[in-house]
């Protein structure tokens, strides 16, 4: 009878003596083999339930194939769980599952009968003979000599037999003939405990799971149950105490490898620049032997030249032209103009691939450029790096960074739309020039309301310099200034659009026509301008820094008409730097913008710009803004405006920056003036400790000081020379030649910074100070000591460090010769013998031709 289409009226419900025959043909070594080597293997589940039906148990293939597949799951969730079942019992099949599963050797069972124990016949002969097969050769095994009795208990699982189990079952281990008894003690904790495996060693006969032999029922299995739980109970909080250990251990080594990491990256920064400050170091050698073998090279040619007799030198390329005492014309000769990079401090550089105003642009360097980039490359840090250069060299307003950051940071600052991020009108978007028309009638106190035709936006008042000189200048013409002035207008104007600069020189000499230092009179601009005309100049403008920078001065209202008659009677324009406008903190001056007169002189060649890196200490945000009646010289601006541009983000926040007036006068110009009031106090109280004279003035972020009794003589070098030692000393200072200063010895310092700052930066200034006061010091004495020594003769030629030297004579290379000499240790680093060492093959060269007669 053919069982394979009828559904079997016990449905899946399967007996201990049905899944202990299932489990006895499945689990044969050949039907394994074959099992995992077919893909389809319906047809062998077919062949195990002819086998079963042979033995009376009526199957299906699928349902042999189910009843394996829920075993196998049944399996792997215990083995992957670590887990028993509900009562503390394991599965009874477990053992033979892992056996089979394992490739371990199998279990060989008989038919369970009456009386619960296994018949050996179905052992012997599992398979009956008209089954036909890869069975078949399994179907003969001998008889194992002993029987083991095994009680089957009930257990609980996932999927629950219908069918009553067997009470007892006894099973077989077959191995080859030979005994192995395989004991596994089930020890019940209880029931809501894990099942706990001991593993025995050794030649023990261990159950299988679910299995529960007789003689462990006795009191010894109990002793043993309760001693084998204290001993656990007694390791679980030395496991607790190892784990904690272990995680403390663990934590410990992460934070050792963090800090691991730290101290590797702080050695490599320090590494870092240890070796940029001694490529710096490397370079000023290499420039002071150059300055030395210039100046010597000098003296050499001037001897063979004139036999020994010293000769005129040549004008000195200096970049200014000292008036008064400072300067005598000869009247029958013209003075030679310098060349046009000489002027403006440009190396002789040159390159194949660049033109000529290229090669200028390459050669340019000032001492504010050389220590801008000191400066960024060992910048001070209070925590990363505290030993590095102090900022007093650059005017930026760092004492109301708190303000601006919590007001450009609010939710009306942060609009993004469709118009801003496309191409606006460039001369600004319409929005902004409004803001600025309004802002500018305010707060320059204009009589009438600006018009915001007038206004034209560009990033920066650099570029405001370079756009008005493009356009109101021709290549080799002249714009007329008063020094000392801010350096960046030489880059702007002259570097950019080649244009060059007049100087009127201004000195700290208070004289009948002046009444304060540095003062700019008419006169003074008459002469500078009839000068530069005799010299085939052509000047087109005038700039005007109100307030002034470096000295701070703030130009009257009478002053400022008489400098705008002035342009208007040579036809000048104009350019009105007013930046620092509202930076003005000393209560007691009063500033006046030219966009306040009711009545200008020229209104069509005069022209204001502003901008807010300055009065609202965002000098990182690029903003400036010209305002000029003239609209052919806003469109001619305008039109450059593409390489100068302002995104449109920025421009919208700048217009509710300056629309937010109440925030502007009763929080930030409150703030930001009773701030730069302190520091400014600050800093002179120091500058008057040390006995230096300065420029008190109330506005701007910088003081003018007067170092020049720490010159050793009056010269640029000298000045160069204090300036390097301020900057070997972890202090950035601005020299007076970067301004174009026609005295040596001035210096601009910022204060615009926090007050430790502040106070470090004195302290390392003053130790500089006084350093050279010793040294200043010492050489007086050893030059009395020498003046002393020497005779009328004049065989020792000494000429006094002190003394200025006399025009272009070979004295004057001397001296120079001397300075650097006595400001380097360079002699005593490169003697004979360590140059014989250090360049052999040249020294050898060298011996040659001195050798020669």
């Amino acid at each position: 009878m053919d069982f394979r289409g009828k559904k079997f009226e016990r449905g899946s419900n399967w007996s201990d003596q049905e899944v202990v025959e299932l489990l006895q043909l499945w689990g044969n070594e050949s039907v394994q083999m074959e099992l995992e080597s077919c893909l389809r293997n319906q047809h062998v589940f077919n062949r195990i339930a002819d086998a079963l039906r042979e033995k009376g148990i009526h199957r299906t293939g699928d349902q042999c194939r189910e009843k394996i597949k829920k075993m196998k799951l049944e399996y792997r969730r215990l083995k992957d769980n670590s887990k028993t079942l509900r009562g503390g019992r394991a599965w009874k099949f477990y053992e033979i599952m892992d056996r089979v599963l394992t490739h371990r050797p199998t279990l060989s069972y008989g038919s369970v009968g009456p009386s619960g124990i296994l018949n050996q016949n179905v052992l012997q002969n599992p398979m009956s003979d008209g089954f036909h097969g890869p069975f078949s050769q399994y179907g003969h095994s001998q008889t194992h000599p002993e029987m083991i009795e095994i009680k089957c208990e009930d257990v609980q699982s996932d999927e629950q037999c219908l069918t009553p189990e067997h009470p007892s079952m006894t099973y077989i281990h077959d191995s080859g003939g030979e005994q192995e008894e395989d004991e596994q003690g089930m020890l019940d904790r209880g029931q809501d405990s894990p099942i706990s495996r001991v593993e025995v060693t050794g030649e023990v006969s261990v159950s299988p799971p679910g299995f529960c032999e007789s003689n462990m029922a006795g009191s010894s299995g109990q002793n043993a149950h309760t001693q084998f739980w204290r001993k656990r109970k007694t390791l679980e909080p030395l496991e607790d105490l190892i784990t904690q250990m272990l995680m403390a251990q663990r934590a410990s080594e992460e934070r050792f490898l963090q800090l691991e990491e730290r101290r590797m990256m702080q050695e490599q920064e320090a590494e870092e620049r240890r070796l940029r400050l001694e490529e710096r170091r490397l370079q000023l050698d290499r420039q002071h032997e150059l300055r030395m073998f210039t100046v010597f090279s000098q003296m050499l040619g001037m001897i063979r030249q004139n036999g020994g007799e010293p000769i005129p030198m040549p004008a000195s390329n200096s970049g200014f032209s000292p008036e008064g005492d400072n300067m005598k014309r000869a009247s029958s000769s013209k003075v030679q103009e310098p060349e046009m990079g000489d002027k403006y401090n440009c190396k002789q550089f040159y390159s194949p691939y660049l033109s000529n105003r290229g090669n200028i642009l390459s050669g340019f360097q000032g001492s504010s450029e050389e220590g801008y980039r000191a400066y960024h490359e060992d910048k001070y840090d209070e925590d990363k790096n505290p030993n590095g250069i102090i900022n007093f060299g650059t005017s930026e307003n760092k004492l109301c960074f708190d303000l601006m950051s919590k007001r450009l940071t609010q939710s009306d600052m942060n609009v993004i739309e469709p118009p801003l991020l496309q191409y606006p009108d460039w001369k600004g978007h319409g929005f902004l020039r409004e803001e600025v028309a309004r802002f500018l009638t305010y707060y320059c106190k204009a009589p009438a309301p600006l018009n915001s035709e007038n206004v034209v936006i560009l990033n920066g008042c650099g570029s405001l310099f370079s756009a008005l000189a493009a356009v109101l200048c021709d290549p080799g013409d002249s714009i007329l200034i008063a020094t000392p002035f801010y350096g960046g207008i030489t880059q702007s104007i002259f570097l950019y659009s080649g244009i060059n600069l007049v100087y009127v020189h201004l000195t700290s000499k208070v004289t009948s026509s002046d009444t304060r230092p540095f003062q700019l009179t008419v006169q003074k601009m008459e002469s500078a301008l009839e000068a530069a005309k005799e010299k085939g100049s052509v000047v087109k403008a005038l700039i005007l820094i109100n307030p002034s920078n470096p000295v701070g001065d703030i130009y009257s209202t009478s002053e400022m008409l008489d400098f705008l008659e002035f342009a208007k009677r040579h036809s000048l324009h104009v350019i009105v730097d007013e930046i620092y406008m509202l930076s003005v903190f000393d209560e007691s001056s009063t500033f006046h913008s030219v966009l306040s007169f009711d009545k200008l002189p020229d209104p069509q060649r005069t022209h204001v710009m502003w901008g807010i890196s300055k009065d609202f200490a965002v000098s990182g945000v690029r903003f400036g803004t010209l305002y000029s009646q003239n609209q052919d010289v806003c469109n001619g601006v305008a039109s450059l405006c593409y390489f100068h541009g302002v995104c449109g983000p920025v421009q919208y926040k700048i217009a509710q920056l300056l629309r937010d007036r109440d925030w502007i006068n009763q929080i930030y110009l409150r703030a930001n003036h009773a701030r730069l009031r302190a520091a400014q106090a600050f800093v002179a109280d120091e500058l008057r400790a040390l006995g230096v004279p300065f420029l008190n003035r109330g506005a701007g972020f910088f003081i003018w000081i007067d170092f020049r009794k720490y010159l050793k003589s009056p010269t640029f070098e000298e000045e160069v020379i204090l300036w390097r030692h301020f900057l070997d000393n972890k202090v950035l200072l601005s020299c007076g030649k970067a301004f174009e200063c026609c005295e040596p010895g001035w210096f601009r310092i910022i204060f615009s910074d926090k007050t430790h700052r502040l106070q470090l930066g004195m302290q390392r200034l003053r130790k500089v100070l006084e350093g050279r006061e010793k040294e200043l010091h010492l050489e007086q004495k050893n030059q009395a000591e020498e003046d002393g020594k020497a005779d009328s003769t004049d065989e020792v030629i000494y000429v006094s460090s002190h003394r200025e030297p006399s025009s272009s004579n070979l004295s004057d290379l001397i001296v120079q010769l001397q300075h650097q000499m006595r400001s380097s240790d360079w002699l005593q680093q490169n003697t004979p013998e360590n140059f014989a060492q250090q360049n052999p093959e040249v020294f050898e060269v060298y011996s040659k031709y001195a050798g020669k007669p």
